[in-house]
């Protein structure tokens, strides 16, 4: 009989736990997490707080590039986009000038509610960077970057 033959981590682990992918879908977990309980006082969820940032940002901005921008699919994006309508966070018109896009703006209320909650989530992310050195914050920033980028995201 013989021996299954296992591929060779890319780098030297004990177990499973100490990949890197496995850590980094730790952390964003750890995020998501502690996001998610913060946007919920403000009652919003991680994808909706995304989108509201993205429209501030950049307002009309088309459904596609909200969708890439908040990491989620088109349908997932118009579902929010329609939810955010509804709650009058954000308006759109009933029908397009040209082509097919329906530009999304904040309105006076999706803008207060943005920004009341974009400072629960700096709190959230404070909380994060605080467990690293300062001085190494632009070094994971890249690392972070590189990794994107290897993997075909730009």
């Amino acid at each position: 009989m013989r021996e299954r033959e296992r591929p060779v981590p890319p780098h030297e682990v004990a177990g499973i736990t100490e990949h890197v992918g496995y850590r980094l879908k730790r952390a964003a977990a750890a995020l998501r997490g502690a996001m998610d309980q913060t946007l919920r006082e403000h009652g919003l969820t991680v994808p909706q707080y995304s989108c509201l940032e993205l429209l501030d940002e950049r307002p009309g901005i088309s459904g596609s590039e909200l969708a890439r921008g908040t990491f989620v699919t088109r349908q997932s994006s118009s579902v929010v986009l329609r939810g955010l309508q509804e709650g009058g966070l954000v308006t759109r018109p009933a029908a397009a000038d040209h082509g097919r896009v329906l530009p999304a703006h904040l309105t006076k209320e999706g803008l207060r509610r943005l920004e009341a909650a974009r400072a629960a989530v700096y709190a959230v992310e404070r909380r994060m960077l605080e467990a690293i050195p300062a001085h190494r914050l632009d070094a994971l920033l890249t690392d972070l970057d590189h990794m994107a980028a290897a993997l075909g995201e730009e």
